[in-house]
């Protein structure tokens, strides 16, 4: 018999198990075919919509003083996944190649149902992985990673976007008034630059050349090498091809939730390069409900970048007096953010109504406004 106390932590942690739904729908589609192949597109974009609005926000935060021990439902979801996902992902890639009731667009339209799952689960879920002190959670989080040829990933957020979010040095924050689709293009060359820049000065720091076998490019070349072999292995020339479709539709899923969550958002420049403190009102948060289930609490994301190793259900969420709030859930405002018009009607009156609240001392943001390529480091 199950103890009231596990029974109790159990039914606290189920609503963040519902990203493991998305598994079967890629698999359903892949049987059957047609439009079921667009299962994991309606469910994460348009259901999770639907069920926030119906559902609400919660404001509600956890206890900051949980012990470890009562987060093991919370920390076994990003554990499992892993295992989960590399099974259904070469699984697919052996199937699909030899389904000959699949035709071409069928195809393409289970691996774009594929990167949805890998993007918006499993890279969400490498993050909260990479953060962890814990040497088999980070070592989880590089195959995640692997999984859709962004190993780099690890390196840029953790040593450009966390110490310099809302800068010009770091290529993930948004500029005001950029389109997504001049930040995206930008975004995967400079993040790449910068994430080996940042890795080379860390070796260089220690007097050892980039090409130092601690240099983690080396793993991460060597893992996502391992990926596209065996993607190649499974399926052949085809396999490889759809290994890569899903890779680039899970990188797209990233980068736009990387657009999101710091539009504008911009820190005051103190002179001589340097910048405030990281604060509450640099990073878009969102308290929408069935979204934070989806991905694990990544909208109060200002409580992350305050705590970076925070495990998910401890994350704080934050007032609108504390700082910025979203009018929608991540899967609504990742779609309009594609429609480069109506996300700028929308958010660009929310930076400029931040802009008089925090800093109604500065009144030329021409230099913050700049999309400038990042220092050399």
């Amino acid at each position: 018999m199950i103890p009231h106390q596990d029974v109790a932590r159990l039914s606290s942690a189920l609503p963040f198990w519902m990203s493991l739904g998305l598994i079967p729908l890629v698999w359903l589609g892949a049987f059957l075919g047609g439009w079921w192949v667009l299962l994991p597109i309606l469910c994460t974009w348009y259901l999770f919509s639907a069920l926030d609005a119906a559902l609400g926000l919660n404001l509600e935060n956890a206890d900051l003083e949980t012990s470890e021990d009562e987060l093991v439902w919370y920390k076994a979801i990003t554990s499992a996944w892993v295992p989960l996902q590399f099974l259904s992902l070469f699984g697919l890639i052996a199937y699909a190649t030899r389904a000959e009731h699949l035709s071409g667009w069928e195809l393409f339209g289970v691996f774009f149902g594929v990167g949805v799952m890998t993007g918006t689960v499993g890279i969400n879920y490498s993050h909260e992985l990479m953060h962890q002190k814990n040497r088999l959670e980070r070592a989880l989080g590089d195959l995640l990673l692997a999984m859709v040829l962004y190993s780099h990933f690890r390196s840029e957020h953790l040593l450009v976007h966390h110490r310099y979010v809302g800068t010009p040095r770091d290529p993930v924050t948004a500029r005001y008034n950029e389109g997504f689709h001049r930040f995206y293009p930008r975004v995967l060359r400079q993040s790449l630059v910068s994430a080996f820049r940042a890795e080379k000065s860390m070796l260089a720091r220690k007097g050892l050349p980039w090409h130092h076998l601690s240099n983690p490019f080396w793993k991460y070349w060597g893992l996502q090498t391992a990926m596209l072999v065996l993607a190649w292995g499974l399926g052949g020339g085809l396999g490889l091809v759809l290994f890569l479709v899903q890779a680039g539709v899970a990188v797209w899923q990233l980068e736009l939730v990387n657009y999101v969550e710091h539009y504008g958002l911009t820190r005051k420049h103190l002179g001589d390069g340097k910048y405030e403190h990281v604060l509450p009102r640099h990073s878009w948060n969102a308290a929408h409900k069935a979204s934070n289930w989806l991905l694990i609490n990544l909208q109060r994301h200002s409580d992350h970048h305050y705590k970076p190793d925070r495990r998910f259900p401890l994350l704080q969420n934050y007032t609108e007096a504390e700082a910025p709030q979203l009018p929608y859930g991540y899967p609504v405002m990742t779609m309009a953010a594609m429609m480069p018009p109506l996300w700028k009607r929308v958010m660009n009156p929310k930076v400029r109504d931040w802009r008089a609240r925090y800093y109604p001392e500065i009144t030329d943001w021409s230099d913050y406004n700049k999309a400038r390529t990042p220092m050399p480091r």
